[in-house]
């Protein structure tokens, strides 16, 4: 449940977004919602695998290079989904990670939060 929770909070964020970015395009909420699933699956299978690849810059950063994987799987989703989610560079992607993070850490320490 909290999953598809997520999908929904992370595809109305896709959805604003869109809205106020130029460099960031999503074509309807169904696309939205698709997207969503895909950065989801690209997140479980994908994303341990880059984060063991960048260890020691994760280390050195202090998790800050996270953000860079988290704008790397945006960038896959955008390749995988065609022209119904288009980010127009990796620097839009790298901003649309930030606020991404920014409103799930804001969200899991009000809504999710036990």
């Amino acid at each position: 449940m909290r999953w598809l929770l997520g999908i929904l909070i992370n595809a109305a964020l896709f959805i604003a977004l869109s809205g106020y970015f130029h460099g960031f395009y999503v074509e309807n909420i169904g696309a939205a919602v698709m997207s969503s699933l895909v950065l989801s699956i690209l997140n479980i299978l994908v994303r341990p695998i880059l984060i063991l690849l960048t260890l020691p810059i994760t280390i050195l950063t202090l998790g800050i290079f996270l953000l860079v994987i988290n704008a790397i799987t945006l960038v896959l989703t955008d390749e995988l989904m065609g022209a119904s989610f288009e980010i127009d560079s990796f620097g839009m992607a790298f901003f649309v990670a930030i606020i991404m993070a920014v409103v799930n850490l804001i969200l899991q320490e009000t809504v999710f939060r036990k």
